[in-house]
């Protein structure tokens, strides 16, 4: 048997957050519940941003979870994986324009 943080079976025990700590649980469930009802946005769309920043913080159990969610609320492959390719190009993005402190740097420290 191969240990890893990772069980996809803990996925299903996520409900019992609120065993430690009820009131904030709840809260967060309704909340939860509220930002994933179809409004603005269907719920294609929120799957597929879900899916998206699921893989931007790289939580395995947001991947498994919108993953099937994408699929049930009508995306596709070539959809989920567009997605995934707009969240890395995000992140990368947003790494590389830290870049600019680094260039103002060497700018400084070279005058």
């Amino acid at each position: 048997m191969e240990n890893n943080y990772f069980n996809s079976d803990d996925l299903k025990k996520f409900p019992g957050i609120t065993e430690f700590q009820e009131n904030l649980g709840n809260q967060f469930f309704e909340y939860y519940g509220e930002v994933f009802k179809e409004g603005a946005l269907t719920l294609r769309e929120k799957s597929l941003i879900a899916l998206a920043v699921a893989h931007t913080i790289q939580c395995p159990y947001c991947i498994d979870a919108f993953t099937g969610s994408s699929i049930q609320n009508g995306s596709d492959e070539e959809e989920m994986m567009e997605a995934v390719h707009v969240a890395a190009a995000i992140r990368s993005g947003a790494s590389l324009v830290f870049s600019v402190q680094m260039m103002n740097k060497v700018k400084k420290m070279s005058m």
